[in-house]
């Protein structure tokens, strides 16, 4: 029998960035998941404040060198890879000369949000998909964490539900306290559109901002958990009114195994 192949795709992962609640998950899952005789493969963006020499991160040539369009501009997708040798996991980051050069992830050192994060998740979405695709590799579970993740559960259910490499995967999404504060343009709806996405399937978008970013993502998801005991209890609350399956808070001695659970729950 085939081993269950998880897709991670992570706003935060340590030793690449600070620890914190998101980071340490984004670490310690997949190895837990992995050595529980699951296949996994891990993906987060390629902040410019990642030190790529010290992490030792290389181009992977072989699956750099497309273009996404996003409102009317290309935009080269650069892939990069790097190891966690204790692990023995690889997180491949996507990166991009217009997105992801910045020497700071979400919000720059004056803690202020970056004006095209909109755009910026859209990339990275859409990046993680096509790479995805590229290593001809499909995943029975995706578990996207943070709200930069948010789209993922969109385009997978309508842009690509014909697809063959995502036709039977499960979405998982965790919800953090990692809400923020700026509205993005009503243009957003327009850019993060592709084939087989309506206006009728991004209305909860109104107006685009984090809470309503998240319901798009539980709207389109088959599971949530709470990641972090903080999470916005609106979001929560939303989840589990939802009808879907809902896993809470979980300690860090706890988290894997309820995890890995939950996946084969879905997955039936």
């Amino acid at each position: 029998m085939d081993k269950t192949k998880v897709l991670f795709i992570s706003q935060e992962i340590t030793p690449y960035l600070p620890e914190t609640e998101m980071s340490k998950i984004g670490r310690y899952l997949p190895q837990g998941i992995q050595e529980k005789g699951k296949e996994i493969r891990t993906f987060m963006p390629r902040y410019g404040c990642i030190n790529e020499r010290r992490n030792q991160l290389h181009e992977v040539i072989r699956l750099s060198g497309m273009n996404l369009i996003i409102d009317d501009t290309d935009h080269p997708l650069i892939i990069k890879v790097a190891s966690i040798q204790a692990a023995r996991m690889q997180v491949y980051f996507i990166d991009n000369e217009d997105y992801f050069q910045r020497k700071s992830t979400l919000v720059d050192k004056e803690g202020a949000e970056h004006l095209d994060n909109d755009e910026r998740a859209i990339f990275f979405a859409r990046g993680v998909l096509e790479t995805t695709k590229k290593l001809r590799w499909a995943p029975d579970v995706i578990h996207c964490h943070g709200w930069f993740t948010g789209l993922v559960p969109l385009y997978i259910k309508k842009a690509m539900n014909e697809d063959p490499h995502f036709a039977n995967s499960k979405l998982v999404y965790s919800v953090y306290n990692d809400d923020f504060t700026t509205t993005f343009s009503d243009s957003f709806r327009d850019k993060l559109k592709l084939e087989g996405i309506e206006d009728s399937d991004i209305e909860v978008l109104n107006p685009c901002n984090f809470e309503n970013l998240s319901k798009l993502a539980i709207q389109y998801c088959d599971g949530i958990i709470q990641g972090h005991p903080d999470a916005n209890s609106e979001i929560i609350e939303y989840a589990k009114n939802s009808g879907k399956p809902v896993l809470d808070f979980q300690a860090e001695d706890t988290y894997v195994d309820a995890f890995n659970s939950f996946y084969d729950d879905l997955l039936g």
